[in-house]
């Protein structure tokens, strides 16, 4: 299971939100690509990076920090936010961005998804945040009524690199990510399912590795507040 450190961008600086509110940001440096520098240092093998502003405007944002990261690493990155058009995609993945999420316009336009996906084999993902099993979309301000596993199970045959399915609920909150929701959806699908909200201990690492069907798991706060030491984390994944 691959562990994925989280650079969450707003305003340039990393910052993690508390269950997606804005208005709850905590800032955990100004320095992005020296994050994620540092994270590559202790061996990380990918980064997980979210342009916030981006996912609310529908439009990149915090581009200037996306592409410093992508200069100070040499680890494949994966981006989300205010990724909604061809453009974008082709722009991003360009600049040397390993793979894309597409979360809004996989609820809002699935064929754009299946487009990228054929013309990107294996550097499309589609992010499906969900509360209470139910998808929310542009940065998690609007609430659908499309069922997270419905979702995922429409692109089964699109060709996507992975899913990254968030619980909304639990997204920075420090208590455990919904393992019995991840795993069922992991189970409903064969497209390799990445864990993401709430990833706050070793035990938790451990509890999606056991599963035996999660691919990855991202996590963000408990890295930054200590709680998760991201080296200690990685050897023991890899035991």
């Amino acid at each position: 299971m691959i562990l994925y450190p989280a650079i969450d961008l707003k305003d340039g600086n990393c910052v993690r939100l508390l269950r997606g509110d804005m208005d709850a940001a905590t800032v955990f440096g100004s320095d992005p690509a020296a994050q994620a520098r540092a994270f590559q240092e202790a061996g990380a093998e990918w980064l997980h990076l979210v342009d916030l502003n981006g996912a609310f405007a529908g439009q990149p944002v915090n581009a200037e920090a996306v592409e410093a990261i992508l200069a100070a690493t040499t680890i494949p990155a994966q981006l989300g936010g205010g990724i909604r058009d061809m453009a974008t995609i082709e722009m991003w993945l360009s600049k040397g961005l390993k793979r894309v999420i597409l979360g809004t316009v996989a609820v809002e336009n699935p064929d754009l998804v299946r487009q990228a996906a054929k013309a990107f084999p294996d550097r499309v993902a589609v992010g499906i945040d969900a509360r209470k099993g139910y998808v929310a979309t542009k940065g998690w301000a609007e609430e659908t009524e499309v069922q997270a596993t419905e979702l995922a199970r429409s692109f089964e045959d699109a060709g996507v690199a992975a899913i990254i399915y968030t619980d909304i609920d639990r997204d920075g909150a420090m208590g455990g990510p919904n393992i019995e929701a991840t795993e069922a959806l992991a189970r409903s699908v064969s497209i390799p399912v990445i864990a993401s909200g709430g990833v706050s201990s070793m035990a938790d690492l451990t509890a999606l590795r056991d599963t035996g069907v999660i691919a990855g798991a991202i996590s963000g706060r408990a890295l930054y507040d200590g709680a998760l030491d991201l080296q200690a984390a990685l050897y023991a994944l890899k035991g």
